[in-house]
């Protein structure tokens, strides 16, 4: 039997996105964001409102980095949601975060995730969306497995579950992509 919920925005996964930028002054920032994903081959769509520093930041600079946060930095990845840097302006110290410099957009790398998406932006959509095109994807080698790309178990990203307002730890392989199907045809 199944139980009906009505409409909610319940999605899984939502990965935890840090969201780097810098504001006027050249200092970074980050905000956690869930709502986010690939929106092209090369590009992602953020929806974060106007009214977030980070949506204000990316608009002047026209440059963001997209981290995913692990299960060793819930508590960090946790507060860059919960505070603004309108309030708190060193929100990314607070929470233990030490930025350098993208080699490719304007925008922040923080080092102590280990992946992170360096994106331009293509435009806000009508509806307020960002849209950003990825031009790098910067990993710390520890992340890095077999032929030299990214491990998702040594990566441990994070997921948001929205239902019981929890993060939950990714990265387990249960299949094969692209071929696991093919048994059933």
């Amino acid at each position: 039997m199944r139980k009906n919920f009505g409409k909610k925005t319940w999605f899984y996964p939502l990965p935890v996105l840090i969201i780097g930028s810098y504001d006027e002054d050249g200092r970074a920032d980050a905000m956690n964001a869930a709502w986010g994903g690939i929106y092209d081959s090369d590009k992602v769509v953020l929806c974060l409102s106007e009214e977030h520093q980070t949506t204000q930041n990316i608009k002047a600079r026209g440059a963001f980095t997209i981290s995913f946060a692990d299960a060793a930095h819930v508590k960090e990845a946790d507060y860059v949601g919960l505070v603004s840097a309108k309030e708190v302006a060193d929100k990314m110290e607070k929470a233990g975060f030490h930025a350098t410099k993208s080699e490719f957009v304007d925008a922040p790398l923080i080092e102590e995730l280990p992946m992170a998406l360096e994106c331009r932006l293509i435009k806000v959509s009508e509806d307020g969306n960002i849209i950003g095109e990825i031009i790098n994807v910067n990993a710390d080698e520890k992340i890095l497995g077999r032929g030299g790309v990214i491990d998702t178990a040594k990566l441990d990203a994070i997921s948001f579950d929205p239902v019981n307002n929890a993060y939950v730890r990714m990265g387990e392989k249960v299949g094969n992509a692209f071929s696991d199907g093919a048994e059933l045809g």
